[in-house]
């Protein structure tokens, strides 16, 4: 385990250029080039220590999956040129204090949430960029929209101008292995080229968010653009 900063450092450097180039050899295998997936860094199990060392070694699209870990994780780095994405659940009364942080909202997954995102845009005169959380494998504990219920959302977003979905999140399933991740992120990919002819002009569903630590190589393999990763890119940091 890696203690000293240097070490952490060091470390952290490795556990990117592996990952980095773990990606760019699935995105060969799906026939797209290495630039064409971004690595979104899920910040949830360190503090700002191992953070700055991410960012300095490349590293400046992170994501948080609570909004005030995301708060206070802001604040102690304002003097880096981080881009921050919210990957987890956000409830409308902490909209105002996330909005003018994040980039981008991935886990946006009901209409009631897009109404009060469109309001608080609107009122900050910038709008949001996010991409739809989908339910794909079905199983209840998880979050996200079911997939019958995406088409009558999207008809309904020419309403809500300040938000700009821009495509669709999901996790694999808990159990089946890479075997059952392929089969859900594949799912989704035929799900977003359904949904495509029927989307209001000015919507796009160019992003596909899947994949994270143990999935990302069959998430890309399967179409993804962006893959979440938080635990391989600080292996040997933390327990």
């Amino acid at each position: 385990m890696a203690n000293s900063l240097v070490e952490k450092a060091h470390r952290i450097r490795q556990n990117l250029a592996e990952i980095q180039g773990r990606m760019a050899e699935a995105a060969r295998r799906s026939g797209r080039l290495a630039e064409q997936v971004r690595l979104v860094a899920v910040t949830k199990y360190v503090g700002p220590v191992e953070i700055r060392l991410l960012v300095e070694a490349g590293c400046i699209l992170l994501a948080e999956s609570r909004p005030q870990a995301l708060w206070t994780k802001a604040a102690a780095l304002a003097d880096l040129p981080v881009r921050w994405h919210l990957v987890g659940h956000l409830q409308r009364n902490k909209i105002p204090r996330t909005l003018p942080l994040v980039e981008m909202i991935q886990s946006v997954d009901s209409l009631r949430l897009i109404e009060a995102l469109d309001q608080q845009a609107r009122r900050l005169g910038n709008p949001i960029p996010v991409l739809l959380e989908v339910n794909i494998s079905g199983e209840p504990a998880k979050t996200g929209l079911p997939p019958e219920e995406l088409e009558p959302i999207l008809v309904q977003l020419p309403r809500f101008p300040y938000v700009q979905v821009q495509g669709l999140m999901t996790l694999a399933g808990l159990e089946g292995g890479l075997e059952r991740a392929h089969r859900d992120f594949a799912d989704l990919r035929r799900l977003r080229d359904r949904l495509r002819p029927v989307c209001p002009e000015g919507v796009r569903l160019d992003e596909l968010s899947m994949g994270m630590s143990g999935d990302f190589e069959a998430a890309i393999e399967e179409g993804a653009t962006m893959v979440r990763i938080g635990t391989a890119l600080f292996e040997g940091i933390v327990p």
